[in-house]
């Protein structure tokens, strides 16, 4: 979806962002959605982690229970 938006998209949409809240706030935000975004993926990766150590736990079981 994002891929089709081009070097000129880019550039309007960073001129509209520069109009609307002005070159002392788009830091600021910049600063709020890369953490935001770190947060994000942190919890995506330990909820991951934490999936696969119950698959791994369940496998464990199986295997236990098989023999």
């Amino acid at each position: 979806m994002l891929s089709n938006i081009g070097v000129p998209g880019l550039i309007l949409i960073l001129i509209l962002a520069l109009i609307i809240f002005g070159p002392k706030k788009l830091p600021e935000i910049g600063r709020a959605f890369g953490q935001t975004l770190r947060e994000f993926k942190k919890s995506t990766r330990d909820l991951t982690s934490d999936v696969m150590d119950e698959v791994e736990d369940a496998k464990k079981e199986v295997k236990n229970v098989t023999k």
